[in-house]
């Protein structure tokens, strides 16, 4: 198991569509219990539940986990330290996916005007 300052040395990522609690486990350098620890505390953390209520993540979670454990192993957050800042980060990645699209949106519906014009 990797010790949680050893963050650089984790393993690469495969490009598989879905992983098992162990092979996250090894990914990201924490045990088991305390991801499913994790997903009740974390609401982003949502694995999908398969038969026997097994646990499959997809990529975008095995990310996740890995900024939560650098948040808390490494920077030294908190875990309501750690997902105010999650919660931040997405916010603020919506306010700028809205702002382009509004850019967009404004840019077409003056091409829009210019034709009407016409």
């Amino acid at each position: 198991m990797l010790e949680p300052s050893q963050n650089d040395q984790l393993p690469p990522i495969p490009g598989k569509r879905y992983f098992g609690i162990g092979e996250v486990s090894e990914l990201c350098g924490v045990r088991p219990h305390v991801l499913r620890y994790w997903e009740q505390e974390f609401p982003e953390l949502t694995p999908a539940k398969r038969t026997g209520n097994r646990r499959y993540y997809q990529r975008q979670d095995v990310i996740l986990i890995r900024q939560i454990r650098s948040l808390l192993y490494e920077q030294g957050f908190t875990i309501s330290g750690a997902r105010q800042r999650l919660g931040g980060e997405a916010g603020r990645q919506d306010a700028d996916r809205t702002a382009q699209l509004v850019r967009q949106m404004r840019q077409e519906l003056e091409e829009v005007l210019a034709i009407l014009k016409t």
